[in-house]
């Protein structure tokens, strides 16, 4: 019974308006971003040998498959703020996460390929709605001086998927391959229950604020379009490291799959604590300084592999664009912040915005990348030089916007 009554009392403390401490929130975004990005999206690469050794699908439909969960991010990143509108943003994180928990255990079992098309397209979906929804929940409710650090560590979920998806999975496998989405719905139930209370509470619309900004801050508006352009180049960049990183080591350098997977871990310790580093780093910087040199010491990263095959270069790659991968997020939407400071409805419009550029740019580089790749007869050489060159031009696009505002203030 005392028990129940400190759980009712905390509830009233809350209800009345008690912020809950920065790490819980973190926290809370973290399992979002694990649950609907790193393990919806990133633990299905591994399992795909099983899925076809199995004979669940063919090999052309395992393919498709993985297409069906970059098309639901889109449309989850398309669709994020209606929900927010209609069920709150956060009621719509946690729905999502149970989606996502409910995704995978609906997929232990081969029903049909619609079925599993199904699935993952919800499993994107809930990624895409996660990625716009998470930090715009949480960030508000966090110190300016801290939000680039509990933004890393939100979007650090990706690349513990990547890590989980290296390790984890190939453990499940042995059990089988039913009793491995058995076990990745289990964490991905926890998980759920783990952010269940540690959510703030839905924050309250700022449309009374959208104007004032429209008015007093003109000139931040063609930054803020700018920046939607480079968050899409940056995602051109990342592609040939995602596709082809273990391929290039594996079967272009002639090292084996042992050699390349090794190549893919190291690109997943990256991805831990490069968005952790991208954010302390957007803190103490600023997030428009940041942002430059992360694309400048990215396109050099990018562009390794073109140039030197030996091991440190494929290390120092590896390491940095895994980086990169989750850890350009937390300096993009502290951007955004940056921007648009007085609005956090424009801020979480144009975070959607920003996601659904990425989605764009993502899914058609990866398309035109295969057909380089195949058109080239397997040359790997050209997909990382154009990978860099975009984002240079990133870069450029960013150096530009800034020259001008500079300008414009003088004048």
């Amino acid at each position: 019974m005392s028990e129940l009554t400190a759980n009712l009392k905390q509830t009233h403390r809350r209800s009345a308006g008690e912020q809950l401490p920065p790490w819980r929130l973190a926290a809370a975004g973290l399992s979002a971003s694990l649950v609907g990005i790193g393990l919806a999206r990133f633990a299905y690469t591994p399992l795909i040998p099983a899925l076809i050794a199995a004979k669940w699908f063919s090999a052309t439909d395992v393919v498709y498959l993985g297409a069906a969960n970059l098309a639901g991010y889109l449309a989850g990143a398309l669709v994020a703020r209606t929900a927010a509108a209609r069920f709150g943003a956060v009621g719509s994180l946690r729905a999502m996460m149970v989606l996502a928990t409910l995704a995978f255990f609906a997929s232990s079992t081969p029903v049909s390929f619609l079925w599993f098309f199904t699935w993952r397209f919800l499993a994107g979906l809930t990624g895409g709605i996660i990625m716009v929804l998470a930090a715009s929940v949480v960030l508000p409710h966090t110190p300016p001086s801290r939000r680039g650090l509990v933004g890393g560590v939100i979007f650090a979920g990706v690349g513990l998927g990547v890590a989980i998806s290296g390790t984890l999975v190939p453990l499940l496998l042995r059990e089988g391959l039913q009793q491995s989405w058995y076990g990745l719905g289990v964490l991905s139930g926890l998980l759920t229950l783990i952010s269940w209370a540690n959510w703030p509470k839905d924050p309250a619309s700022s449309n009374s604020h959208s104007a004032p900004h429209r008015a007093n801050h003109p000139r931040r508006l063609p930054a803020a379009r700018a920046l939607l352009v480079q968050y899409g180049l940056n995602a051109v960049g990342l592609v040939p490291h995602v596709l082809f990183l273990v391929d290039f080591v594996a079967r272009g350098l002639g090292q084996g799959i042992a050699a390349g997977s090794q190549y893919w871990v190291i690109y997943g310790l990256g991805a831990v604590i490069g968005p952790l580093f991208a954010g302390h780093l957007g803190d103490r910087a600023g997030f428009g300084p940041a942002l430059r040199l992360s694309f400048l010491v990215e396109a050099v990263a990018i562009l390794l592999p073109a140039v030197s095959s030996e091991p440190i270069s494929l290390i120092a790659s590896s390491v940095i664009v895994g980086g990169f991968t989750p850890g350009i997020v937390p300096l993009v939407l502290g951007r955004v912040h940056e921007l648009l400071p007085h609005s956090s409805d424009q801020q979480r419009a144009t975070w959607g915005h920003a996601t659904m550029s990425f989605a764009l740019f993502q899914a058609a580089a990866a398309y035109g990348f295969s057909w380089l790749f195949a058109y080239t007869g397997g040359d790997y050489q050209p997909l990382f030089a154009i990978g860099s060159g975009a984002t240079v031009l990133a870069l450029a696009i960013d150096l530009c916007v800034s020259v001008t505002s500079h300008q414009d203030r003088v004048g």
